[in-house]
């Protein structure tokens, strides 16, 4: 199987002036048409480190796809250090020159100079046409492997990509095979707990190969399986997803690019129930996601950043308690909360968020506080308590996370519409 390496050039990258999303995204086209990528690497617009960089990537690769530095300028040094890296002179291509001088000429620009050095290709690389800008691309087939030299403008990079490089790289390598994978999605339980119940089928396996990725309030469980068709990867995948959804069970709420809030709005429209929220810390953040789980089913969101507005919602519910008496308790005043919106905005369900972050804690992730989230029904309610409550932003996407969860559980632990009514 065939191995490649990306190459993403450009100071502006190293500087963080601008995201590279371009490897990720060919990452995920290589792994898609069964090519192992084992490095990727960011180099600045510096000839000395450019050339140890695509040598070092020569010496241990089989593709090297080189990302930036085909422009007009003269920080664009990518032909001349492929040209120097294997070997070559670099020499005009005619037709390239034609090409960029009648997209000019098209676009009613004349061509200056400079953009002549984009027709330089090294002596023997095979020229690809880049119809959707300026800077053609080109292949050089070198004894140590192939580098396939791509513009850094995504747009122009993916097109030739899909349509010169997996075409080439098919041919070159006769791939025949592909690597499938599907993503379960977890909630509810953290990083190590996934890891201590399914840790055996991560080192242990090989084809399919299971991995975990974290992220806040979720923990997606990978199973990749490398294989010559759809259908026989789906075969290699099916057992090891048995043994995990044996493990994990309740945990796992959805698969692939479903997400949490795919889940519950299935099981809101499932239930026919209506939600509405309040929050504090989180900003509007658990708001968000309950309207894009249904937009038919949450009827309102209430963000409060003052003890006032506290006042004025449990006002709304005539047998709430006195705010004063409440504050001593949190988890109470978290619960009467949810009573009082549910009553405000009509709905089945009443949620709400009340974060109790420690004075000068400014940890971004896991801060010093306490979190409680309660869901009601008019006849019961649920707590959960929490001990993080930072103000950071991945604190309040776990907190968000924390508290849709917890709606779907709920739900589907009361099993219909009428026990939640």
């Amino acid at each position: 199987m065939a191995n490649a390496e990306i190459v993403a050039i450009g100071s502006e990258l190293l500087l963080g002036q601008i995201v590279d999303t371009n490897s990720s995204w060919m990452a995920e086209r290589l792994t898609n048409i069964g090519v192992n990528l084992f490095h990727k690497t960011i180099v600045g617009d510096n000839p000395k480190r450019m050339t140890e960089v695509l040598n070092l990537a020569l010496d241990r690769s089989d593709i090297v796809i080189t990302g930036g530095g085909l422009g007009p300028t003269q920080d664009d040094l990518t032909r001349e250090v492929v040209a120097e890296v294997t070997g070559r002179e670099l020499i005009l291509d005619n037709e390239l020159l034609t090409e960029i001088d009648k997209r000019f000429r098209s676009r009613g620009f004349i061509m200056t100079s400079n953009n002549e050095r984009q027709a330089y290709i090294p002596n023997g690389a095979i020229p690809v046409h880049n119809p959707n800008g300026t800077a053609p691309s080109f292949i050089v087939e070198d004894p140590r492997g192939v580098v396939f030299s791509l513009p850094g403008v995504p747009h122009e990079l993916k097109w030739l990509f899909d349509n010169e490089v997996v075409p080439y790289l098919r041919k070159k390598f006769d791939l025949n095979e592909m690597i499938i994978y599907k993503v379960l999605k977890v909630s509810e339980i953290g990083e190590s707990s996934v890891d201590d119940r399914i840790g055996h089928l991560i080192a242990n396996s090989s084809n399919p190969t299971v991995g975990v990725l974290a992220h806040p309030g979720q923990v997606d469980v990978r199973i990749a399986a490398k294989a010559k068709s759809t259908h026989e990867a789906y075969n290699l995948i099916a057992p090891i997803e048995d043994e995990i959804r044996n493990l994990l069970g309740k945990h796992i709420f959805a698969v692939d690019d479903e997400s949490m809030e795919d889940s519950l709005g299935k099981v809101l429209d499932e239930r026919g129930l209506t939600i509405s929220v309040y929050e504090d810390l989180t900003a509007g953040m658990v708001a968000h996601r309950l309207q894009d789980a249904s937009l038919k089913y949450f009827l309102e969101g209430i963000v409060g950043n003052r003890l006032e507005t506290m006042r004025w919602l449990l006002s709304k519910l005539p047998s709430s308690k006195n705010l004063e008496d409440l504050l001593n308790t949190p988890e109470l005043l978290t619960s009467e909360l949810a009573l009082s919106v549910r009553y405000h905005s009509g709905s089945d369900l009443g949620l709400a968020v009340h974060v109790v972050p420690e004075h000068g804690d400014k940890t971004e992730n896991l801060g010093r506080g306490t979190t409680f989230i309660s869901i009601a029904d008019g006849r019961d309610f649920t707590v959960r308590k929490y001990n993080f409550g930072g103000r950071g932003l991945p604190d309040k996407s776990r907190i968000s996370m924390n508290a849709v969860e917890l709606v779907r559980s709920v739900l589907l632990e009361n099993g219909n519409k009428n026990n939640c009514k």
